[in-house]
């Protein structure tokens, strides 16, 4: 069943979180800034040199002081400051973070990581307490497919392979991605019912695993 968590609001704030070097005008991520009032970057700071304790940090003051319900929308690195948040910050099911969207995660835990991202390493294997999507591309410099799912079944999220579409940043010209709000809706309707009500595990993921109207027609995200 479903439990009431206490809310000033039942429309979600949704959090971007950027990973290395940050996220430029350009990216996904900012553009859903300039044009959605419900989204709000999490300024992390030391976007060039993370460090994962500051970063869990940044992440989790910026959680506290929005209005719950939180949707994090994290690119590369910042789904590995996620996992760590929710690692170090436990929190009670779907509150007061509601949900994620987890794109192109990066790999921590290759031999061949850079430097900078060493600090984030080994990447958490714990089950995230809230609903979650992790997005991977087949053709990610930055994480293997294969990789890629296994943070995924690590974390209990739903796993959407896109095919060969880069890091899924500007680079790889998907401008305002149409998929990815797709996605972001449905972590949205995973997350609760629009009343303050969180959805128990079992309901977020049948929700998650629901296809959209658009998606039968065979050009978006496979699974």
């Amino acid at each position: 069943m479903s439990h009431f968590a206490p809310s000033h609001g039942a429309l979600p704030t949704i959090l971007t979180v950027p990973g290395l070097g940050g996220s430029g005008p350009s990216h996904w991520q900012t553009l859903w800034e300039s044009s959605r009032p419900d989204v709000v970057r999490v300024e992390l700071g030391m976007w060039n040199t993370p460090h994962r304790n500051a970063w869990v940090t940044k992440l989790d003051e910026a959680i506290r002081q929005a209005q719950a319900p939180v949707i994090l929308a994290a690119h590369s690195l910042g789904c590995l400051a996620v996992a760590w948040w929710a690692q170090l910050s436990p929190q009670p099911y779907g509150w007061p973070v509601a949900g994620a969207l987890l794109v192109a995660p990066a790999d921590v835990d290759w031999e061949g990581a850079p430097d900078e991202i060493r600090s984030f390493a080994p990447a958490p294997r714990l089950p995230l307490p809230f609903p979650s999507i992790l997005v991977a591309s087949s053709d990610d410099p930055w994480a293997s497919i294969d990789r890629a799912h296994s943070m995924a079944a690590n974390w209990g999220s739903h796993f959407v392979d896109v095919g060969p579409q880069g890091h899924l940043n500007a680079a790889s010209g998907i401008g305002w991605w149409a998929e990815g709000q797709e996605l972001l809706e449905r972590v949205i309707a995973a997350s609760g019912d629009g009343h303050g009500h969180v959805r128990s595990p079992g309901d977020a993921r049948s929700f998650l695993g629901l296809p959209t109207p658009e998606r039968r027609g065979g050009d978006h995200p496979r699974h």
